[in-house]
């Protein structure tokens, strides 16, 4: 029988608690694998309130865990996107509390520049299907701003040579805001100085800016790699200052270049699109000067050539005015014969209405006239005395209506003196008569009050029992007073204290002696 079926016991295997081998998986996992380079694609991308990041690296084949603490998450290169192929490094580890076996993930990196250019291919179709990069979302740059924006670095050479190239060309007022260029904090600052520089008030003690250039130098995608982040560019777009992008060469591109308003190859190409050049300005202004005054002075000598001309076509003063001076003579030569004729023929006339006038025709003219003035002043008498008499006639009319008016007034004033005196009579009488309706119902209500008082319930033979000046209703009250009092109808009448209960004895004994009433 032992030949056919195994011993079930172990013979000498050690034995082991869950977490010694747990533990011992661990050891032997972190010892052979210390720190490693792991090349996949990223799968499920977990970012939870904690700060840490989840994700998976995959391939064909396998799936491993990995998983980025929250202090190195900040300091990634880049941020893992599902589907994007990297490089991670970082040190094998097990988490005895799943059984499972991760990757501690310290550095992540895009797995080639194949990888890293169809991660920006896709972002970029991305915030394009936004409109983030739509021309007509582009503002045009002013022609000569007063001050402008700067956000690049404080200490590399691009800063010098676009103040450089402003002091060339045009000085202006130049704002700097201090950012890194590169790395992880690069795409958090420079978003936030892009809208830093929108927030500032116009008028306020700091001068907003009226154009904005966001530059760096040249360097590798990587280097670069900032300027491409989504934050980056939707800040760029979201900005209603003007924007100037001169991140890296001619030959770099990144997204900002696409959302801003302008694209200059090169950090000193954006401070020449900023301002124009001020001795261009000077020898333009003076070249349009020297035009102007040739063509004003050009323009004198057509017209004073042009008024030539006209007077050479005019004839002269002199034979313009003989006309006017022949007939001004003619017209004197006849002046005198025609003033003449009609003074002799208004001598003529007075002449015959001369010889018609008579003394004795004029002193009948006088007559006659005196009559009509004698007449007149009669009728003129006789109109004003009946005139008169209508508005003596009148006068009495409004007399008599006057005095009617009148008599009627003192009527009605008659009739009111009594209705007052009425009043007054009444308004004398009225306050004995309220004063002794109030005493009455005074007197009621006394009386009342002395029928509902508990005095009249003692003069029907009732008592008030006090104990300690309080009133006592019950034995136990009575028995616990100090004093008590007994109030009658006619008087109060004080007790010593109340008697206590003797305690009981057994039976068969003696009774209790009878007590006092109080």
């Amino acid at each position: 029988m032992s030949d056919l079926f195994e011993d079930p016991r172990p013979g000498n295997a050690p034995e082991y608690t869950v977490s010694e081998l747990s533990g011992a998986v661990k050891r032997v996992i972190e010892g052979e694998f210390g720190r490693i380079r792991v090349r996949g694609e990223v799968g499920r991308v977990s970012r939870p309130a904690s700060g840490h990041l989840y994700f998976d690296l995959k391939d064909s084949g396998a799936v491993i865990a990995a998983i980025t603490w929250k202090g190195q998450a900040a300091r990634l290169q880049i941020r893992p996107e599902e589907g994007m192929e990297v490089i991670a490094t970082g040190r094998m580890t097990t988490f005895p509390g799943q059984s499972k076996y991760q990757l501690i993930v310290d550095d992540l990196a895009p797995a080639g520049l194949g990888a890293l250019m169809a991660m920006l291919e896709k972002r970029r179709a991305a915030l394009a299907a936004e409109g983030l990069f739509d021309p007509a979302r582009k503002k045009p740059i002013p022609f000569l701003p007063q001050v402008i924006g700067v956000v690049t670095s404080p200490s590399g050479a691009v800063i010098r040579d676009i103040l450089h190239r402003l002091a060339d060309r045009f000085p202006r007022h130049v704002l700097i805001w201090p950012v890194a260029v590169q790395g992880e904090k690069c795409a958090a600052e420079v978003a936030a100085a892009i809208r830093g520089f929108n927030a500032i008030a116009p008028g306020g003690p700091v001068p907003r800016p009226d154009v904005l250039i966001v530059a760096r130098g040249g360097g590798s995608i990587e280097d670069l790699w900032g300027f491409n982040e989504e934050a980056v560019v939707r800040a760029a777009a979201e900005s209603r200052i003007p924007l100037i992008s001169a991140v890296g060469h001619e030959t770099d591109t990144t997204l900002i270049d696409h959302a801003a308003d302008r694209r200059a190859p090169t950090p000193t190409a954006a401070a020449e699109m900023a301002v124009p050049v001020r001795m261009d300005l000077l020898a333009q202004a003076d070249t349009l000067g020297a035009r102007l005054l040739r063509a004003l002075v050009q323009g004198l000598a057509q017209r004073r050539q042009r008024a030539g001309d006209l007077a050479r076509a005019l004839p002269r003063a002199e034979r313009l005015t003989e006309p006017a001076r022949q007939r001004l003579d003619l017209w004197g030569e006849r002046l005198p014969a025609a003033l003449a004729a009609p003074v002799a023929k208004k001598r003529a006339r007075l002449t015959e209405l001369a010889a018609a006038i008579r003394p004795r025709l004029l002193a009948q003219t006088l007559d006659q006239a005196g009559r009509r003035g004698l007449e007149t002043g009669a009728r003129l008498a006789r109109a004003a005395d009946q005139r008169v008499e209508r508005q003596r006639l009148a006068l009495a009319g409004l007399s008599d209506r006057l005095a009617a008016t009148l008599a009627s007034h003192g009527h009605r004033t008659a009739q009111q003196r009594g209705a007052l005196t009425g009043l007054a009579t009444r308004l004398d009488a009225a306050p004995p008569a309220r004063l002794a309706a109030l005493r009455e119902r005074l007197e009621a209500r006394d009386r009342l009050r002395q029928t509902l008082g508990y005095a009249e319930t003692l003069r029907r033979g009732y008592a008030v029992v006090r104990g300690d000046g309080a009133v006592v209703t019950s034995r136990a009250a009575a028995e616990a007073a100090g004093a008590l009092e007994i109030e009658f109808h006619d008087g109060r009448l004080p007790l010593g204290p109340p008697a206590r209960p003797a305690a009981r004895k057994p039976k068969g004994g003696p009774p209790p002696a009878q007590g006092d009433l109080f």
